[in-house]
């Protein structure tokens, strides 16, 4: 299908005037720079967005095990601007947990027409801290078996695999190392200290879940995960910008600290999209009140973010330029995940994912592969 698409475009590490945007079978085929007949300065054209944790939305999780569960949550998704995503497990069953993963896997091999991508799965959990298990079921939490993620990775095929770990609990430096090259290892529902996360880094951590929830807090004396990416260049760490999970002061504070190695996620649960309620996450129940999600003992859920939302938040409430928003929702985060030689940018040759949005930085048109999200 092709398309031919005018107005300001996200184009070389910023906003450009007058652009043309030509698509022809799902590809990228030329972009025109200050163009005189491009047509309305109004439409901003950026990359399809890259959410590297989500779990659900619309009703639907991936953890129900049902592709077209999977694709229920990819379609809604891509309403708001997701062109690809990691799906995303919480701690279960190594039977539920197996479950997921196959019908993630076969939903993703579905040629579905105006749907996100599945380009990668996330296993958050199961092998988290106790002290920090945020919504997890604590009772499904467990040392590291290399014999069930091996289990897990044979069950599925998506381009990357990541998986968020506590690396201080005992086994989590062994699995690392053991399946370093196979899987991306993050840190998260952690109480490693600034030593243990120096250490996790050396043997293959490199990124961090939800900065500075569900982890070790940095301390004048005890600098913890925050001061370990601090003092690395190698590691990268995501923020869920809704406003609640951090102060919007906050979120400046992390996007000053670590520049270009923050990336945008919205760690959406099954309420995204659907109204205030009770709803499940894993095994456990979550009430949602005021679109904030919340364990019965208080603790955050997830939330019912879209990246659409999380773009305009750093712009409106962390107060950030738009230039040093868009990478962390595009480019940064197709890093992440391994698919930035096709997504996270608009460039010759990558895959049409485009987000037509307003000045207002609201969602107009979705292209995903080129094809329209209806």
């Amino acid at each position: 299908m092709r398309h031919v698409l005018r107005g300001r475009a996200f184009v070389g590490g910023r906003i450009r005037e007058a652009c043309v945007v030509h698509v022809d079978d799902g590809r990228i085929t030329r972009v025109d720079i200050d163009v005189a007949e491009a047509g309305s300065p109004e439409d901003l054209i950026l990359p399809g967005f890259v959410d590297l944790h989500v779990h659900g939305g619309a009703g639907a999780d991936f953890m129900d095990g049902d592709p077209d569960c999977a694709i229920a949550v990819a379609e809604f998704h891509a309403r708001h601007g997701t062109t690809s995503l990691a799906a995303t497990t919480v701690s279960a069953s190594r039977e539920a947990t197996t479950r997921a993963l196959v019908a993630i896997d076969a939903a993703r091999r579905r040629d579905v027409a105006g749907c996100a991508e599945i380009a990668g799965i996330h296993l958050e959990g199961p092998y988290l801290a106790q002290a920090r298990c945020g919504a997890h079921a604590s009772d499904q939490l467990r040392p590291p078996d290399a014999g069930e993620l091996d289990e897990w990775l044979a069950s599925a095929a998506p381009p990357g695999w990541r998986m968020t770990i506590a690396p201080e609990i005992e086994g989590a430096l062994a699995l690392i190392e053991l399946f370093r090259g196979r899987v991306a290892f993050s840190a998260g529902h952690t109480a490693a200290s600034f030593g243990e996360m120096l250490e996790a880094h050396e043997r293959g951590v490199t990124h961090a879940t939800h900065l500075l929830n569900a982890m070790t807090p940095f301390q004048q004396r005890e600098p913890g995960l925050l001061g370990a990416l601090a003092v690395t260049e190698g590691m990268t760490a995501e923020v869920i910008a809704d406003g609640v999970h951090l102060h919007p002061v906050v979120l400046q504070v992390c996007s000053r600290l670590l520049g270009e190695r923050l990336a945008l996620v919205t760690d959406a649960n099954r309420a995204a999209g659907a109204p205030d309620g009770l709803y499940e996450l894993g095994d456990r129940t979550i009430r949602v009140e005021s679109g904030i999600a919340r364990t019965a003992d208080g603790a955050l859920a997830g939330s019912t973010l879209t990246m659409d939302r999380a773009l305009r938040n750093m712009v409106e409430l962390a107060g950030l330029h738009i230039d040093r928003v868009v990478p962390m929702a595009t480019e940064l985060p197709a890093r992440i995940l391994g698919v930035a030689d096709r997504k996270g940018r608009i460039e010759e040759g990558h895959d049409a994912d485009l987000v037509i949005m307003s000045p207002r930085l609201e969602v107009r048109r979705v292209i995903a592969r080129g094809r329209e999200v209806v």
